[in-house]
């Protein structure tokens, strides 16, 4: 295991966590949380490591290269949420060490600085600049791709010990809220060339964004539809192993299961990042998702796994299940973890 920062498990059940730390940051010799302040000095912005130690870090807003990005003082890659800076992450140590996840697909980079990636779909190509390694396998060149969990719900699930995400080379899946195509990109780099990722999102805005990312990814469909109306792309979308839901909406578990009954297979999975204050802001966080998990069983989405997004996330959670559309005995569902 890496340095502190790495794998912080967030709590099961819908449980959430307060964020640790206070918000000015702080800092520390090998890791930890913090956010960065707002300003133009090339230091703002970013956690700083005496030795490139772990940790995450939320850039401000400013002006030059090293804002949005981990710096270590003698290398460690890392993650930032950037303002404005043209940043892509810290420089990577003389060596690094890539090793499999335990998910199909993805991969974690060994070094002073752990770094989830997934293997690059296009090399030489970043996506919302985001840092890229590269290293020699047998004689060959491979080139992976730095996956932010501060920009991608899927990659937070992940860091924060998610059980599994479902996806693998070659599979077909329906992404809803796909936004400009960071989190799809991944996935696109996730299932590979024999697989297909439909990324339907609503924002004429996003969508033009989202089509650029397509044009180079060949195994991404665009759809710029309403994911309520899942009968406006029927002749493009295929049945789908997995459908993944990143939707703000306060209907957002009605959407998904439009979603599922028409393009669900039979037993496939979904998982879906249930926003908490976005569907009813004055309620108990907890209370809200154990009631958007009712509604998902009431539709022959049986829950099997759930889990806060905490510290990436505020007010997040992840629920992953299975469509069982003719299952006869609802009482025979899984409790979720």
């Amino acid at each position: 295991m890496g340095p502190p920062g790495f794998f912080p498990r967030g709590s099961r059940g819908g449980g959430f966590h307060r964020r640790g730390g206070d918000h000015g940051g702080f800092r520390s010799g090998h890791g930890g949380f913090g956010r960065g302040g707002r300003g133009g000095g090339s230091d703002h912005g970013r956690f700083r490591g005496s030795y490139g130690g772990g940790g995450f870090g939320r850039g401000g807003r400013g002006g030059d290269s090293d804002h949005g990005g981990f710096r270590g003082r003698y290398g460690g890659g890392g993650f930032g949420r950037g303002g404005r800076g043209r940043g892509g992450g810290g420089r990577g140590g003389k060596k690094t060490n890539v090793e499999p996840h335990r998910h199909e697909g993805v991969f974690i980079a060994r070094g002073r600085q752990d770094t989830l990636l997934t293997l690059n779909l296009v090399p030489g190509d970043s996506v919302y600049n985001e840092k890229r390694v590269k290293v020699e396998e047998n004689g060959e060149k491979i080139e992976y791709r730095a996956w932010n969990p501060f920009r991608s719900k899927l990659a937070a699930a992940i860091m924060a010990g998610i059980g599994n995400i479902h996806m693998k080379r070659g599979s077909q899946v329906l992404y809803l809220g796909a936004a400009s195509g960071t989190s799809v990109s991944h996935v696109s780099d996730i299932v590979g060339p024999e697989g297909i990722v439909y990324a339907v999102e609503f924002s004429h805005r996003s969508g033009r964004d989202l089509l650029t990312v397509a044009q180079k990814r060949t195994n991404i469909v665009p759809i710029i539809e309403d994911a309520r109306l899942p009968y406006k792309y029927r002749m493009i979308v295929r049945m789908v192993d997995v459908i993944f839901s990143d939707v703000a909406q306060p209907d957002q578990a009605r959407i998904l299961a439009l979603n599922a009954q028409s393009y669900l297979k039979n037993e496939g999975h979904y998982i879906i990042s249930i926003k908490a204050n976005c569907i009813d802001s004055t309620a108990n966080p907890e209370a809200v998702v154990a009631n958007e998990i009712e509604k998902l069983r009431n539709d022959k989405l049986k829950p099997l796994e759930s889990i806060s997004l905490e510290p990436y996330e505020r007010d997040h959670t992840v629920v992953i299940g299975i469509f069982m559309p003719h299952s006869k005995d609802d009482s025979a569902m899984e409790t979720v973890k």
